[in-house]
This record gives structure tokens, sequence and C-alpha cells, in this order.
């Protein structure tokens, strides 16, 4: 009876001890933590196929690096581990304890090591965004989480479809542990969204769903479940688990005689009542579609849309930068300051993003209630990136990661292509182990929080020196890729590596200095 009590209490403890590793981040009991915008190769400005992510989390490492291609022995494994909550260092951290083993396979791929593995030597691309999902699909059962899954299908696959496959096989055999992902998954030629929660609790297995975005569309995923209904005889644009029907229909989650299937309302309802979702998908279809005239209220957007015009560079980071001004959902639009002259203008310390502990102190309310509006750009995003697989370039080239650190709203992206061979050392460097003036993430981080704290001056005084700076980077690209279009292979890795490594210090090196004037010029004032 002993025994059995204790293995009682055990199974209690892994249980919460599960929910708590995914749950970390959370407020209100629901994902909010990151945005990705996904562009057909129609849609987008030169053909590129895009996907992106912003990792907004207050405990993802800060560290990147360079995984190169690799060769394994037939014996060989490749370790499968959960993901908790670490409280015990200086600042929120997670901590990865190994959960078993999976076989290795003979050769893989180089990839982008960000916290969520982005894109790898094929020009493959992936993105991420939880959805969470219903609480009784979470299994502690299986071998492979979020990030697992996606560092092996970068490791494997060259296509969207070939990891999409790859996730079916491993998770039916391995089992998936973690709570509902979506996964933006771009190469070459087209771009999917895959929509997985887990197989039931004590089961082993996946529930999955992918459609794709259209050549000329472009769609988003924030934190809410998007797949509604699936078209089962078309198979060139939807893909599904052998389970996606049976589960919904055996758990009354979906009655067949009264209603089509789906996926979001069977599978993760609660995402489409949660407004720090549902607003993101307005602004970002809404700016990329205006005259659509979309409703910010509404509860359910369509999949895709069609943008008013080709989506650059530029309307991607405006779309990340932004967080509502000039709408009715601005958060701190109603704090002004009347000037010696009688005239109105935002107050200098409306800040966007104060912590919550101060909104309070504004009135400040919304959608979100308490929390404001979930806005797009985020105080605590560890890094975003923006990809593009160019299939009329060498992979060497073709694949290409613009990658930014901190708040996107005070950040500048630079290019890593995914062929290089290193990272800058400050990219690399650890940051949540306290402050480091070793790491690009403290030197954006620490920048963008002064600013923040005068928000309506110090903002003009990092667009004074990051815009034309962002500028200067898109202008070099061409000439550096024509350059690396001359040379051999290997040159034209080192190439590369050079001058990613080359950006990475000099925007680094920038952001420090920035913060360093902040602090000068506006001494006593903050």
């Amino acid at each position: 009876m002993k025994i059995q009590m204790t293995l009682a209490l055990l199974l209690i403890m892994t249980t919460q001890w599960l929910n708590a590793q995914i749950r970390a981040d959370w407020e209100g009991g629901v994902p909010e933590g990151c945005t990705t915008i996904t562009v057909g190769k129609s849609a987008s400005f030169d053909g590129s196929v895009m996907t992106s992510h912003t990792d907004d989390s207050h405990r993802t490492r800060s560290w990147m690096n360079i995984v190169p291609p690799r060769k394994h022995g037939r014996k060989d494994k490749t370790t499968m581990y959960s993901r908790e909550k670490d409280d015990t260092r200086k600042m929120p951290a997670y901590k990865h304890t190994p959960v078993g083993d999976i076989p290795q396979v003979r050769n893989t791929y180089g990839f982008i090591n960000s916290a969520y593995p982005c894109m790898n030597t094929k020009q493959l691309a992936i993105g991420e965004s939880t959805f969470g999902g219903r609480e009784s699909l979470v299994s502690d059962k299986g071998l492979i989480d979020c990030q697992r899954l996606i560092q092996l299908m970068l490791e494997r696959c060259t296509t969207a479809k070939e990891a999409i496959v790859l996730a079916d096989e491993l998770t039916k055999k391995y089992g998936y542990r973690d709570w509902g992902e979506c996964l933006t998954i771009a190469d070459k030629k087209e771009v999917w969204h895959l929509e997985m929660v887990g197989p039931g609790k004590d089961k082993v297995g996946a529930i999955w769903v992918a459609q794709r975005v259209p050549d000329n569309h472009v769609s988003v995923n924030a934190n809410a479940a998007r797949i509604l209904e699936v078209d089962t005889t078309d198979k060139a644009n939807f893909l599904y688990s052998d389970n996606l029907f049976e589960m919904a229909k055996d758990s009354a989650w979906w009655n067949a005689e009264e209603e089509p299937f789906r996926f979001a309302y069977a599978y993760a309802p609660e995402g489409r009542e949660s407004m720090a979702a549902r607003r993101r998908e307005w602004r970002t279809l809404s700016m990329m579609a205006p005259s659509l005239g979309l409703d910010p209220e509404a509860t359910d957007y369509p999949f895709s849309v069609k943008p008013d015009s080709k989506v650059t560079l530029h309307k991607m980071i405006e779309v990340f930068k932004d967080y509502y001004e000039h709408t009715p959902y601005d958060m701190v639009g109603h704090l002004k300051k009347i000037t010696e002259e009688g005239d109105t203008i935002p107050h200098p310390y409306a800040n966007p993003f104060m912590p919550y502990d101060k909104y309070d102190l504004h009135n400040i309310e919304g959608g979100w209630g308490k929390l404001g509006e979930r806005t797009i750009a985020r105080w605590y995003t560890m890094y975003g990136t923006i990809t593009q697989s160019r299939d009329w370039l060498p992979d060497e080239i073709g694949g290409l990661v613009w990658m930014a650190q901190d708040n996107i709203a005070t950040s500048v992206y630079i290019p890593i292509y995914c062929s290089v061979t290193d990272l800058p050392a400050s990219y690399k460097a650890a940051g949540r182990n306290g402050f480091n003036r070793n790491s690009a993430w403290w030197a954006f981080n620490r920048m963008s929080t002064l600013a923040g704290l005068r928000w309506n001056d110090a903002r003009h005084d990092v667009d004074k020196v990051l815009l034309p700076l962002q500028e200067e980077i898109f202008a070099k690209q061409r000439e550096t890729e024509l350059a690396a279009m001359s040379m051999g292979r290997k040159q034209t890795i080192a190439h590369l590596t050079r001058y990613t490594m080359n950006w990475g210090n000099r925007v680094t090196n920038t952001a420090w200095q920035i913060g360093d004037d902040l602090w000068t010029k506006y001494d006593e004032k903050f």
C-alpha cells in the first residue's frame, strides 16, 4: 500500500512538473509567447519563401551557434530532453533533462542553432508559436518535445513536406510530449503550417494537421490554433494524422452529424477566445491587406490572405515592430503632455513596453484585461528571425536568416546565411546567468530597457542610428551575394561567414554605444 501511494505521488509530481515546464511563461493560463508570419513565393518581393519567429520568452537562452553537417555511426543515438523551468540562477531560465534516446541517422545537415533552430544548410526554415490546446491531450510518455522536433526536421529534411512526414513517423514511434504547437515550415518552393497536439494522457503518438499557404498569400500564427476545416480530398494543400477525426469524435469534441470538423475548435478552442492571439492575427493580416477591412473583434480570420502589395523585408520588419500605435488599441495613447506652447503631445514616459506592475499606475486595460493588449513587439523578446529560402540561388547563398536581438521595436536585423560556419562571440555568449558585457542580447536588452523609460524621446535617438544602419545592411546585400557567386564553394562560405561576423560585431557595438548615450542624455530624466 505504501509503495502504491508513493508511486501515485510520483505520478502527480511528474504531471505537475510537465505542466510547469511549458506553462512557465504563460500569462493568464494561456500561451502568448511567440508570433510567426509566413509568405508564399508569389507574395514576396523577390520570389523567396519566408517564415519568421519572435521568441517572446522570459526564460529562453540567449546564446546561439552553428551546428555543422555531421556523419554518425550506425549505432549512434540522439538524446531527447524535457524542458523545465529553472529558478536557481540569477535570472529565470530553463533546464533540459534527458528523457531518452532515439536512433541517429548516418548523415545530418548543419543548422543555425538558435533556441528554436531556424534554418538548415538546405534552406529549410522553421518558425514556431505555442497554442497550448486541451490539457488532457498532453502525455509524458513521449520523448520528443517541440524544440527537439524542429532540430530533427532540420537535421534530416530538405523540404517542408519531408519534415511533416518525418514528424508523423517519429511521433508515432517515440511520442510527442509537448503542448500544442504550430510550426511554420518553409522550403525553396512552399510554406506550410503544421499544428500538433499530444495524443492524450499516457499515450504515445500525436494528433496533427498541416495546411499549405497559397503561393500568393501570407499567413500568421500568434499562439492560437488557426486551421479550421480540412479538405481531405486536397492532398496538395492538407495533410493530417490518421487519428485526427477519430479522437475528436470519441472525445465528443466534434459532432460529425451536426457540424463540419474544425481543428482549432476540436483540439484548442481556448485559443479562439484569446484576445492576446486574435488581436495579433487581426493586426498582422490588416497590415498586409488593409483593403480587406478585417474586424478587430472577430473570433476567426482567414487562414491566409493575399497581401495588397508584394511583401518586402521592410514590411515584415514593420509588422514585427508594431505595438498598435495610432489604433484604438494603443495602450499608452491616452498618456499626453501639454507643452509650454499649449500643444498636446504623447507623454515622454508613455512606454508601450512597461512591465505589467506599472499598468495600474496609468489605468491601462485592453482586450487582455488588466494586461492591456498583447502587442506584436514585446520587451521580453529574446530574438527574432525572418527567413528567406531562394530557389534560384545555390543553397550556400540562397538560405538567409535575418536575425534581430531582443525587442524588435528597438533592434536591427543582420544577415546570417545558412552556410556560415561561425557566429560572433557575442551571439554565442550566455545571457541568462546575469548581466554580461560580452553578450549581444544584453547589449540590445539594456539599450531597449533604457529607451522604454523615456520612450517618446529616446525612441527617436534609437531610430536615428538603427534605421540608417538597417538600410546600409540591405544596401550591401546585393554586392556581397554577387561576389559570393563568383567564388568557389569553400571561398563562398568563408566570405559569407566573415560578412555575418562583421555585421554581428558592428550592431552589437552600436547597441552598447546607444545605451551609453541614452544614459548620458537622459541622466536625471528617466
